[in-house]
């Protein structure tokens, strides 16, 4: 089934993110913003943070900005994303997911696990 209202599409990838609670956490969780970072100190640009940051749900009028920041760090790794999902995608890391159905799902999930794998191979996440 195709989720289109901005509320099922924010709820719908809020689910999905915390499906990866442990090695992330929960920095901000209000209706604006969601956003994940790492458990455990990380370097962040030239600084050391008390966790990574990971990714932020931020809903809009017409679909809602998924920021990933691993396509940030390790744009290679996530080239293969589906021309569906590359649609969404604006600038390095940010996506304007305006409908998701089950296919998209599971690639964002998929990829979200894929990013896990990397920021722990990089010490980033427990």
């Amino acid at each position: 089934m195709k989720k289109t209202e901005v509320t099922e599409v924010r709820n719908s990838l809020k689910k999905t993110l915390e499906r990866f609670l442990g090695p992330l956490k929960v920095k901000v969780d209000t209706e604006s913003n969601f956003e994940l970072s790492g458990t455990i100190q990380a370097p962040q640009g030239k600084k050391m943070v008390d966790g990574i940051y990971f990714s932020s749900i931020v809903p809009k009028e017409k679909d809602v900005r998924f920021y990933f920041f691993p396509a940030y760090t390790h744009p290679e790794a996530f080239e293969y994303i589906s021309d569906r999902l590359k649609k969404f995608k604006k600038g390095k890391s940010c996506f304007h997911v305006s409908y998701l159905d089950e296919e998209l799902e599971n690639e964002i999930k998929e990829m979200i696990s894929k990013a896990i794998d990397i920021y722990r191979t990089e010490g980033w996440l427990a």
